[in-house]
């Protein structure tokens, strides 16, 4: 009965994780920035990085490339910021293209809901 009951517990979990992360859109993660001249709205400079506050609103951040922000995103400094709203990920274009499951927005590539 416990092996049971084991299995079943064991089995209901990995379901959820599964349907868990497979529903969710990908935010741009919240984490160290290379410093270009002065952080970006909710971050510190730390040496030559710019490292996020503590205080649970920062949005994950890109460095800016030219004179725009990809599509969900908006200028602070030298950086662009994640729009309250947005759920989706950006990353700076290498090339022509993106990759699979990415698609284009001026400089950079945003990933597909």
């Amino acid at each position: 009965m416990l092996v049971r009951w084991f299995l079943l517990t064991t089995a209901l979990t990995a379901s959820v994780t599964v349907v868990a992360s497979g529903g969710a859109l990908a935010q741009q993660p919240v984490r160290p920035l290379p410093r270009v001249g002065g952080c970006p709205l909710g971050y510190f400079a730390s040496g030559s990085y710019c490292v996020p506050s503590k205080g649970g609103n920062t949005r994950g951040a890109i460095e800016k490339s030219g004179n725009s922000c990809p599509l969900g995103f908006y200028a602070s400094g030298n950086y662009c910021l994640s729009s309250p709203s947005n759920e989706r990920e950006a990353i700076q274009k290498t090339g022509n293209s993106c990759p699979l499951g990415w698609f284009s927005s001026g400089s950079y590539c945003v990933k597909n809901p």
